[in-house]
């Protein structure tokens, strides 16, 4: 089943969604907020979610799907991003999004947030992400004190996978052919040319 094409529409083949940050901020955000009923463009249809409306592992059947990762808009109501069975937790972490080609300037700002589930007796924090993107009014960077609650953010969600978790130091790992050449080298053989088939 290809839910990408489903997703992201009739692009040609060979091409993908994948946005840079600039492009999401300039094209799309920037695009929404200009005319917020028109479509962005013919095959790209980022939907609009309200925070509370979805879990993220839930985004799958709501959000714009794109390699392993969920895009969709939303409207800042409130501080806490509240879900169902959890919250999104901002990290504190915020980073300007700069156009090199005009001069530097700063044309958004990224925030991350973990999505932690919560229930009567814990928090527990899980491996979902969260980047925020919003327009930059003026060519500074500045964490805004009192974010406007009404203001258009775009989402860009994707879970996190850790390799090394659970993994033991005495774990087998799986050797390419590659590494087994350079691990079968003598160390007096290491200066001589070595030469690959193509």
């Amino acid at each position: 089943m290809m839910m990408e094409d489903q997703r992201v529409g009739d692009l040609p083949p060979g091409f993908s969604f994948d946005p840079t940050d600039e492009e999401l901020v300039l094209y799309y955000l920037k695009s929404k907020l200009a005319a917020s009923n028109l479509p962005l463009y013919p095959s790209i249809n980022i939907p609009v979610l309200d925070f509370s409306s979805s879990d993220p592992w839930e985004l799958n059947e709501r959000a714009l799907w794109s390699k392993n990762k969920w895009y969709f808009f939303s409207q800042v109501k409130e501080n806490i991003r509240a879900t169902a069975k959890g919250y999104w937790k901002e990290l504190n972490m915020s980073e300007p999004i700069i156009l090199i080609s005009c001069g530097e300037k700063i044309v958004g700002i990224k925030e991350y947030f973990v999505y932690y589930i919560s229930n009567i007796h814990e928090e527990v924090q899980t491996s979902w992400i969260m980047e925020e993107f919003h327009l930059s009014s003026n060519n500074s960077f500045k964490k805004r004190e009192n974010e406007k609650l009404s203001e258009w953010v775009l989402c860009r969600v994707h879970e996190s996978i850790n390799d090394s978790q659970g993994k033991n130091c005495d774990d087998e790992v799986e050797l390419s052919a590659l590494d087994e050449v350079f691990l079968s080298m003598d160390y007096d053989q290491e200066e001589e040319e070595i030469s690959f088939p193509y």
